[in-house]
């Protein structure tokens, strides 16, 4: 007997029930076996042997029966489209015997954001709920189905996240000279995909052509997109105001970038090199030197050694080296910048007296 239907099955030899999977056989009457084909769970349960002796003797058995899980779609979330600051409740019901667990885990193995301040690795429940949810939480999000009986199920959810443009500029002036080329950037982010394109500053629509040169580059993530503007063989007619903008069907953004001449580059000196300047000399006339002025030089040059001489016995000169240029400190030169002025008037007044 199925003692919770309440139903016989098998008397001696013969099958009562007509349910086609359940047979009974024997071994030389002494020990009977009751077979159920094709098991399926509404089969579980407590099964009855009964000897009809006098007093009725009887045994039971229990057939537990285990189903792997299934997840019912009609009961579970599919893909979901939210406003940003939204808050999003995803369900997933799953069958299955003994009662299947449910985990929820992102597909890229990042963390789910259940408030603003609590986040975890994964969810365990049959309902995921998120609070104020952010571009950052858009994404596949796998509700996982377990209950220790092979294979374990899953269900895969995208959440998408919808909020107007967002631009980035990070260069708003930017300097060029004549006849270079030159690129502008914009970084925006959008959900859905924004329609990006750049215009002057009169309005008018910037396409394609030997002038000018667009590319847009979706980031790692695919709301974020690079805009570049590149402006070939730059003339003055180019200088200006530029916009790039997006748009999508949550809203729309601007930005402006000035582009103004500036010099070419120029070449830079080496900093590692040092230009020593020559040494200082006296005046001298260009005239013929008569005999006196012949006399009177030989006689400052004999000064000139004589002064020499007493340097020699003088305070040790210092040199310090700035920025490529030489300056000599200290007493001696104190001395010698006194002696050489001296030396000036003397020549001077004697080659005007004679």
């Amino acid at each position: 007997m199925h003692f919770e239907q309440s139903a016989i099955l098998t008397v001696h030899n013969h099958v009562i029930t007509r349910n086609p999977r359940v047979s009974v056989t024997h071994d030389k009457h002494r020990t009977w076996f009751l077979h159920i084909s094709d098991v399926r769970e509404e089969d579980k349960g407590r099964y009855m042997c009964q000897i009809n002796t006098v007093t009725a003797k009887t045994q039971f058995g229990y057939l537990h029966v285990v189903v792997p899980p299934t997840i019912d779609d009609s009961l579970s979330s599919s893909d979901v489209i939210v406003r940003e600051g939204a808050n999003v409740t995803l369900t997933c019901r799953a069958n299955g015997s003994p009662k299947p667990t449910i985990k929820w885990k992102r597909d890229d193995n990042s963390r789910i954001s259940i408030t603003k301040g609590h986040s975890v690795l994964e969810w365990e429940g049959e309902v995921l709920e998120m609070l104020r949810i952010s571009r950052l939480d858009m994404g596949a999000y796998l509700c996982i189905a377990s209950n220790g009986v092979p294979p374990t199920v899953s269900k895969r959810v995208k959440v998408s996240v919808d909020f107007p443009p967002m631009l980035w500029i990070p260069h708003q002036l930017v300097g060029a000279p004549l006849y270079y080329n030159v690129t502008l950037e914009c970084f925006t982010e959008a959900h859905p995909t924004s329609l990006n394109y750049w215009t002057r500053d009169d309005g008018h629509m910037i396409h394609e052509s030997l002038k000018y040169h667009m590319e847009n580059t979706v980031g790692a993530l695919a709301y974020k997109t690079h805009m570049k503007l590149l402006i070939r063989h730059i003339t003055s007619e180019d200088y200006g105001t530029y916009k790039c903008v997006a748009k999508n069907p949550r809203g729309e953004s601007d930005g402006t970038i000035r582009l103004y001449t500036s010099s070419p580059p120029t070449t830079t000196p080496d900093p590692n090199a040092m230009t020593v300047p020559p040494p200082s000399r006296p005046p001298r006339r260009d005239t013929p030197a008569s005999d006196k002025g012949t006399k009177y030089q030989s006689n400052l040059n004999e000064i000139d050694k004589g002064k020499q001489k007493t340097d020699e016995g003088g305070g040790k000169a210092t040199f310090n080296w700035v920025e490529g240029a030489s300056q000599v400190t200290g007493k001696a030169d104190r001395r010698r910048t006194s002696y050489s002025i001296v030396l000036f008037y003397v020549s001077y007044f004697l080659f005007f007296k004679f």
